[in-house]
C-alpha cells in the first residue's frame, strides 16, 4: 500500500492544472467602534498558490481572513476573491455527530441527501487517514484528528478559495508538526488558493509558497518573503532556519 508521501508524490503528476481562482488585497482599511483592524493592507495570492500571513496576535489577521471570504467588507479600499471557506482557529466540530457525519455537515449545507454527503465525505477518509473512526464522536478522536475532519468539511465545501485561521495552534508541539506535514501532502492531493493565517513563521515557511508579515494593529504589511525552496521541507533545513531569522528580525523579535 502506498504511503500518504507516495500518494501525495503521484497526485502531484498525475493531478490537474492549479485553481484559476486567485486573492486580491487592495489598500483595505477596516475598523470596529473607532478601533482600527486593517490600515491599508495590500496582498495578492496567486491562483494555486499557498500564503501565510504572519503577525502579533490581535493584529487584525483573522479580520482579514473574514473579509477575503465575504463575513466582513472593509471600510475602503477592495477584496476580491473568489467563493473562499473558512476554517476557524477551533475544529468547531458538533459533539452530537459522528466523525463522518461532521465531514459531511458542508455538503447537507448546500443540499445534499444525508447518505449522499455521507457517502461523499467518507470517499476521502482513507487519504485523511481517518478510516475506522467514521463513526467516533469528537471527544473520541485525537486533536490532530479533529483538525483533520475540520479540514475536510472546509475542502468539501468545493470553494476554490481556502482561508485557514491558525489551524494547528491549540495542538501540542509534537502533533502539530505531524498536521504540518499532513496538510502539505494534503494539499498536493487537493489543490486549492490557499490564505493560511499563523503566529508560528516557522510554520510558514514549511508550508507556504510566500509569506506576508504584519505589523502590530492596526495591521499593515512589513514585507513579503518569498519562499522558493523544493518541498518536501523540513524545519532543521538551513534554509528554513534562515527563512525564519529573517522573518523574526523584519518582525522585530529575536530569532
Amino acid at each position: 500500500m502506498q504511503t500518504h508521501t507516495e500518494m501525495g508524490a503521484a497526485a502531484r503528476d498525475a493531478r490537474s492544472d492549479p485553481p484559476s481562482d486567485g486573492i486580491v488585497v487592495a489598500d483595505a482599511h477596516k475598523s470596529f467602534g473607532g478601533v482600527d483592524a486593517l490600515a491599508g493592507i495590500s496582498l495578492r495570492v496567486a491562483p494555486g498558490e499557498i500564503v501565510a500571513v504572519v503577525g502579533p496576535s490581535g493584529c487584525g489577521k483573522s479580520t482579514l481572513l473574514e473579509c477575503v471570504c465575504g463575513l466582513q467588507r472593509p471600510n475602503s479600499g477592495t477584496v476580491s476573491s473568489p467563493p473562499a471557506a473558512l476554517m476557524p482557529q477551533r475544529d468547531a466540530l458538533l459533539p452530537w455527530l459522528s466523525a463522518l457525519d461532521n465531514a459531511a455537515l458542508a455538503l447537507r449545507a448546500v443540499g445534499e441527501t444525508r447518505a449522499r454527503a455521507r457517502a461523499r465525505a467518507h470517499e476521502h477518509f482513507e487519504e485523511f487517514g481517518l478510516t475506522g473512526f467514521e463513526r467516533a464522536r469528537p471527544s473520541e478522536l485525537s486533536g490532530g484528528m479533529r483538525q483533520r475532519v475540520a479540514f475536510l468539511r472546509t475542502l468539501l465545501t468545493g470553494r476554490p478559495v481556502l482561508c485557514l485561521d491558525e489551524p494547528f495552534g491549540a495542538l501540542d508541539a509534537i502533533t502539530r508538526g505531524q498536521m504540518q506535514q499532513w496538510l502539505a501532502e494534503a494539499l498536493v492531493l487537493e489543490p486549492r488558493t490557499v490564505l493560511l493565517v499563523t503566529h508560528d513563521v516557522e510554520e510558514a515557511a514549511l508550508l507556504a509558497d510566500s509569506i506576508v508579515l504584519l505589523s502590530s494593529r492596526p495591521a499593515n504589511v512589513v514585507t513579503t518573503l518569498p519562499v522558493a525552496l523544493p518541498r518536501p521541507r523540513r524545519r532543521s533545513d538551513a534554509p528554513i532556519v534562515a527563512l525564519r531569522e529573517r522573518a523574526l528580525q523584519a518582525l522585530g523579535e529575536p530569532a
